[in-house]
């Protein structure tokens, strides 16, 4: 099935002639500055303009950053799905995205990973168990310690 980017089908923006150039964002600072609106974007509870902004860097990555930004990519979309009232969508995204981000912790990218994944996994927990959570409560994105 093709793959929706801003409404436009993934495959006509991409043919099998035209390929992503993997190199454009993540050999220049526009993939950094991307990643960090993105995470403006989320600790807004804009989660939907996140996951947009963070699949435009996804879509040039490669492994491994591709699974990491798949992960993230997938916690803004749990926090999205939460707010529009779909609960199940919410938990299994989280999931997914959970075992996508585990193998980069504790920090990557200048954020902490590790915190993030502790409160999704209260997250997880909440959600399976059919706990209330509210809105104003979803998740932070935190910048990583100095060392």
């Amino acid at each position: 099935e093709p793959h929706r980017l801003r409404g436009v089908c993934y495959y006509a923006v991409f043919s099998s002639t035209l390929k992503p150039d993997r190199t454009t964002l993540t050999d220049h600072a526009t993939g950094n500055e991307l990643f960090q609106k993105g995470v403006e974007q989320f600790n807004r509870g804009h989660f939907f303009e996140a996951h947009e902004t963070w699949e435009e860097i996804w879509l040039a990555a490669a492994e491994p950053e591709r699974t990491f930004l798949q992960g993230i990519i997938q916690v803004a979309a749990t926090f999205h799905h939460f707010t529009r009232g779909n609960r199940a969508g919410a938990q299994s995204l989280l999931v997914a995205g959970l075992k996508k981000l585990d193998p980069f912790l504790p920090t990557h990218r200048g954020i902490q990973l590790e915190e993030l994944c502790a409160s999704a996994r209260t997250w997880v927990a909440d959600l399976a168990a059919g706990r209330a959570r509210d809105q104003d409560q979803c998740q932070q994105i935190r910048p990583a310690r100095a060392k």
